[in-house]
């Protein structure tokens, strides 16, 4: 009595662009517990980042009582604070007019002479009543990182309320913790619109670049010498 023969499958040309771990289903299984290793760890930035801000998070109505609010700058339109921007500088100058904070420190770009942004958010917080004198600008906060050293080394700053939107404001308080200050966020509301959207999308990537910061802990950019700004401000409002 004859076998019949076992059978096979029906080789197929393009098959050649499979690789051979790929047609086994032990092969297929490691792929996918690759795949979602790799998910886990680019995700653990982002995850850090909420484990570190989650009980710092705050409002303007509930915000601690510090003495320094740091806005972080945002971009300009036509030499204006963009809308986003604006939402920033607003939530400081309500914490300004609720006796919560007694200096803003503004930090932002101005790395060419056509592009001034901590002048920018000063004229607006003037504008709508924060005293002049009680604003003081960091002129090289390039990124998130470099503002929260700055405003650690260079303005003496060691507790404050840090304004941004609420994409960005727990990667802000990580960083600024992790530089040393005490720091606790009010993240702005705002309109889930294309910009939104993108923010929200750039900080999963920007996270990765926050968790090496914060490891690694590099020079901002510039450093420079230690301004007098915050410190000359409070010891008035002391005297």
């Amino acid at each position: 009595m004859k076998r019949s023969p076992k059978w096979k499958p029906e080789w197929r040309p393009e098959w050649k662009l499979v690789p051979g771990w790929a047609r086994t289903v032990a092969g297929r299984r490691r792929a996918v517990q690759a795949v979602a290793a790799g998910c886990v760890l680019f995700l653990l930035p982002s995850a850090w980042t909420h484990a570190a801000a989650a009980d710092r998070l705050r409002s303007t109505a509930d915000a601690p009582a510090a003495e320094v609010a740091v806005v972080f700058g945002a971009g300009l339109w036509n030499g204006r604070p963009t809308p986003y921007l604006a939402r920033r500088l607003d939530a400081a100058v309500e914490l300004y007019r609720t006796g919560k904070v007694k200096v803003v420190l503004v930090t932002g770009d101005n790395s060419r002479t056509e592009y001034d942004e901590p002048d920018a958010m000063r004229t607006y917080l003037t504008a709508h009543g924060v005293p002049g004198d009680r604003v003081v600008s960091d002129y090289a906060g390039f990124d998130t990182w470099d503002s929260c050293v700055r405003a650690k080394e260079i303005f003496g700053v060691k507790r404050a309320v840090l304004i941004s939107q609420g994409f960005h404001i727990r990667r802000a308080v990580a960083l600024c913790g992790a530089a040393g200050l005490d720091a606790y966020g009010v993240g702005v509301d705002d309109e889930h619109d294309a910009t939104w959207y993108y923010g929200g999308t750039r900080e999963v990537f920007a996270a990765g670049k926050a968790a090496l910061d914060a490891a690694f802990k590099p020079e901002p950019r510039f450093l420079g010498p230690k301004e007098q700004g915050v410190s000359r401000v409070l010891a008035a409002l002391a005297d």
